[in-house]
């Protein structure tokens, strides 16, 4: 059963592998064949295209695939809240991220994804200045160590660990607390699927949400079968980073519902946005976008 990442094995995959460390796959009847993705990797693409069985992705990306005639469902969702964010450096003493936008500086970040047009659209509706000067975001963290002005994007759980080993101290902010929080490492799967075989889909959702309660409590052999896979993260940054991400996953809802469960009313605040953006054209209905 192949399930396709959208970047290589690292902690925001802990649960997937912890599933295959663990044997909960063939406990439930199936065996995880995870493929590790990269910069680029077309995995929305590759589900609705029946390269991969299952995929991730985050809500968003689910709802313009499906907004561009792509049949796929979201069915579990690792993190309740977005760990995409904007780091500035610490000294510089910004209390929010309107502070970032409004300061001399660069910031480089992606201007077209939807979270930056959120941001943009936001600060500029509410007339708050917009001083820093915007560039394109080019990966790593290189720029951010050698000039005490500039700010980038980042995941919360990864870049800002990585400037502190290089002694440099980030404050990052997550996008989410200024409104615009998707799901992200989502399971998707085709529709089709979804439909004639059910039970294979409630099988692979029990092995994911059982390999995430193992990797939250206990993510040491994880960690190491992964760090065989990814040469490029050290043992120190996976035990750091799989910590650092356990309040993005763990929240009230999943302590109510389970891990990995959704909500409608995210899903149709998340599609009212994409609307308003003009990413998506037309509102759509909610409940086709994801099952629990």
């Amino acid at each position: 059963m192949k399930l396709a990442l959208n970047w290589k094995p690292e902690p925001q995959f802990g649960g997937f592998y912890a599933a295959q460390v663990s044997g909960f796959d063939k406990k439930n009847g199936i065996e995880l064949d995870i493929l590790p993705g990269g910069a680029g990797t077309p995995v929305v693409q590759m589900v609705a295209a029946g390269q991969a069985s299952f995929g991730i992705a985050s809500a968003d990306e689910v709802i313009m695939a499906r907004s561009r005639g792509a049949d796929v469902v979201a069915i579990f969702a690792a993190y309740q809240t977005n760990p995409q964010a904007i780091m500035a450096h610490e000294e510089r003493g910004f209390k929010t991220l309107a502070e970032v936008y409004g300061a001399e500086g660069t910031l480089a970040i992606q201007k077209g994804l939807p979270y930056a047009l959120f941001l943009e659209k936001k600060f500029r509706e509410a007339k708050l200045p917009m001083k820093a000067k915007i560039v394109p975001y080019l990966g790593g963290i290189q720029n951010f160590l050698t000039d005490k002005t500039y700010s980038q994007q980042c995941f919360a759980t990864s870049e800002p660990l990585a400037a502190a080993k290089q002694k440099s101290k980030a404050k990052a902010f997550l996008v989410a607390d200024s409104g615009y929080n998707p799901y992200t490492t989502v399971v998707i799967v085709r529709g089709d699927v979804l439909k004639k075989n059910e039970d294979l889909v409630k099988s692979v959702v029990a092995t994911v949400r059982a390999g995430w309660e193992d990797y939250l409590s206990k993510p040491e052999a994880t960690n190491k079968k992964m760090a065989e896979l990814n040469k490029s993260m050290d043992a120190e940054t996976f035990r750091e980073s799989a910590e650092a991400q356990k309040y993005l996953i763990q929240t009230v809802q999943t302590k109510a519902s389970g891990l990995g469960s959704m909500s409608e009313a995210r899903w149709k605040v998340l599609i009212d946005q994409l609307v308003d953006l003009k990413v998506v054209k037309t509102p759509a209905e909610t409940l086709t976008h994801f099952r629990n």
